[in-house]
């Protein structure tokens, strides 16, 4: 995929931060959000290391721009090294990123997901629908909300 990091990437603007280990599911979003033109500004990263050190601007993205961050971060719940619920933890106690709409995508229906999820602070929690034009509908109008219409605090 093009979507890894690159020396140049650290500076340009991202919109969407992809958190996904599964290249399959990855990519189905990634094309969702591209046929709905909005995936242009989008940065795939595939476990919870590697989305903290992206958006924390640490080990191979300590170049990045701090100020520089996403609209919205897609987040999967399962990811090797770290969780996502450990990622959303970090990222809603720290007051440079805490008010990032953090939407949680994942396969997961279960109550107790569910539930320490929005006690976390995340913003929408959806479970991957396993029908295709199901899962591309859900994936397109979730990116047209969150990167066209949300409004975000500017502190």
């Amino acid at each position: 995929m093009t979507d890894q990091p690159t020396d140049t990437s650290y500076q340009q603007p991202i919109s969407i931060v992809l958190v996904e280990d599964n290249p399959a599911d990855a990519e189905l979003v990634i094309r969702a959000l591209r046929r709905g033109r909005i995936g242009n500004q989008l940065q795939w990263l595939q476990d919870g290391v590697e989305a903290l050190d992206f958006l924390f601007c640490r080990g191979n993205y300590a170049h990045r721009n701090m100020t520089n961050q996403p609209k919205v971060i897609l987040l999967d719940l399962k990811l090797p090294k770290v969780s996502g619920l450990e990622v959303l933890r970090q990222l809603k106690s720290d007051p440079r990123t805490q008010t990032i709409p953090v939407v949680m995508l994942t396969s997961s229906a279960e109550d107790k997901d569910v539930i320490e999820s929005y006690q976390l602070g995340v913003n929408s929690y959806i479970v991957k629908p396993v029908d295709f034009e199901q899962f591309n509908y859900a994936v397109q109008q979730m990116g047209f909300y969150w990167v066209l219409f949300n409004r975000v605090s500017v502190s």
